[in-house]
């Protein structure tokens, strides 16, 4: 009797399975809050942009932050390799080479650049430019290893998008932008400060200066209450610039009070275990804001 061997072949999963770090070094989740805040810009903007044109400038803020994260986690390598929330990322994890994952970061930010401005307009270009540049050079390179402070300052390249977005359709900066951009700069802080409270150990073992690392629990509780409140006022604002209707200022402030009273759960508590529900809700209220933004404008102006 002849038995029959047979040798799989595994070439395809090996494929798939490099196309999948590929896409993880681009941080998929955190750019689809990216892509949504760059769209609800482009959307709020007034004037009007050719359909493809839309999709297309929509399509180099997703590839403009995916590519500024495949070169944070290339130069973040040693830390990510400490941390425990890291370590299954693909360079960490030897599923990626370190240098192929800054050419292609470095490629995909050119890509990005180069089609906007081609596409859509300089201004805009410009604009996502200087995000992946200050998120590279700026919150990577520089703040985030020296500075209890890195998630205050370097959180404007987070911020970028709607004002992109807006660029792309008006082919200027206006208050409104700006206004979108401040909203999501306030936001950062509280946001990564309570993902840092329940991470702290692995900051620390890191070396990595964040706020509940310097200066403990207590100043760090006390910080997230304060931008909370500013993120809420700000968040009001497109209201009393006549952006957005009653609706969307109800809106906000009922989120913006739910904010506030976890933030405010959190300070009064004698540990961290409110920490990550206020780092959920943190996105879910991000969402949520620019949803009621963009409904606000459907509906009601």
């Amino acid at each position: 009797m002849v038995k029959t061997i047979t040798i799989k072949d595994t070439s395809v999963n090996h494929e798939e399975s490099r196309v999948r770090d590929y896409i993880s070094l681009l941080k998929p989740r955190v750019m689809s809050l990216v892509v949504f805040t760059g769209f609800a810009g482009l959307y709020l903007a007034p004037g009007k942009i050719n359909p493809v044109i839309a999709a297309i400038a929509i399509l180099c803020i997703a590839i403009g932050s995916g590519a500024a994260g495949a070169i944070n986690m290339w130069y973040d390598k040693d830390i990510d390799k400490i941390m425990k929330r890291t370590q299954t990322r693909p360079i960490p994890a030897k599923r990626v080479n370190p240098e192929s994952a800054l050419e292609f970061g470095v490629c995909m930010s050119f890509v990005s650049v180069f089609l906007m401005g081609v596409a859509v307009n300089y201004l805009s270009a410009f604009i996502l430019l200087i995000a992946i540049l200050f998120y590279v050079f700026i919150y990577t390179i520089w703040l985030k290893r020296n500075t209890p402070q890195n998630i205050v300052i370097g959180g404007a390249a987070g911020s970028f998008p709607p004002m992109i977005g807006w660029a792309a359709v008006t082919n200027s900066i206006s208050l409104e932008a700006i206004i979108l951009f401040s909203i999501i700069f306030m936001w950062t802080p509280p946001h990564f400060w309570a993902l840092s409270l329940y991470k702290s150990d692995d900051y620390k073992e890191a070396g990595v200066p964040m706020l509940s690392v310097t200066h403990g629990e207590l100043v760090t509780k006390r910080h997230i209450f304060v931008y909370s409140v500013l993120m809420v006022l700000t968040a009001s604002l497109p209201y009393f610039i006549k952006m957005s209707s009653w609706v969307y200022l109800t809106a906000s402030l009922i989120l913006g009070i739910k904010f506030i009273y976890d933030a405010l759960r959190l300070l009064v508590s004698r540990n961290i275990i409110l920490a990550p529900k206020l780092f959920g809700y943190s996105i879910l209220y991000l969402f949520l804001i620019f949803t009621f933004l963009i409904l606000d404008k459907i509906f009601f102006i």
